[in-house]
């Protein structure tokens, strides 16, 4: 029986989440499986692997084929590393400590890496979003100087209003004053006769 190691489609339309399995070379794809050892979800950013490591490398010694983007996803999580550091081991060119040690030190180079592409592109949104609201309050200030200059605008032409309405007032006021003035004038004139 050739066992393979490949995905499983799950998840929705357009919204793929995938389980790791072992399943026969003539299974259908989302059929019969021997061992689900992990899963991926593509979606994420990066994406989320969940592998069982040791069950992993345990299939990929023992025989067991993987499909070419469950390979990539075996080499990215370091199973395919350890593979061959044990392969070393057995050899004798290489002793268990020294194995281990050069797996630490390839899985903390992997997590800094990273680490510094989630702080990169964590600086990246901060600057975008710093940026974005500058243009944003520019464009507000600019629309608030456009508000201020036309509501000084208006308040100069009502005051401008106000003021030939109050001289015209004025001079209506001058001329009944002066008109009464002088009916009152002529009103005693009469009055003699």
């Amino acid at each position: 029986m050739a066992t393979r190691i490949r995905l499983q489609r799950h998840g929705k339309k357009n919204q793929p989440f995938y389980h790791i399995v072992i399943a026969d070379g003539r299974a259908p794809r989302d059929g019969r499986f021997i061992e689900k050892i992990g899963t991926y979800n593509p979606l994420t950013h990066p994406a989320t692997i969940n592998i069982n490591f040791d069950r992993a490398l345990y299939w990929v010694e023992t025989g067991a084929s993987p499909s070419d983007t469950v390979r990539a996803l075996l080499k990215k999580e370091g199973v395919y590393l350890m593979k061959h550091l044990r392969g070393g081991i057995a050899k004798g060119a290489l002793t268990e400590m020294d194995a281990e040690r050069k797996f630490d030190a390839w899985k903390q180079d992997k997590e800094s890496k990273l680490s510094n592409e989630q702080r990169n592109k964590q600086d990246k949104e901060r600057a975008e979003l710093k940026k974005r609201i500058e243009a944003e309050t520019k464009v507000r200030e600019a629309i608030s100087a456009k508000v201020a200059a036309k509501y000084a605008q208006e308040a100069a032409e009502a005051a401008k209003a106000t003021a030939e309405a109050e001289e015209t007032e004025a001079a209506e006021v001058e001329e009944t004053t002066d008109a009464t003035v002088e009916v009152a004038e002529e009103t005693p004139e009469t009055t003699e006769e």
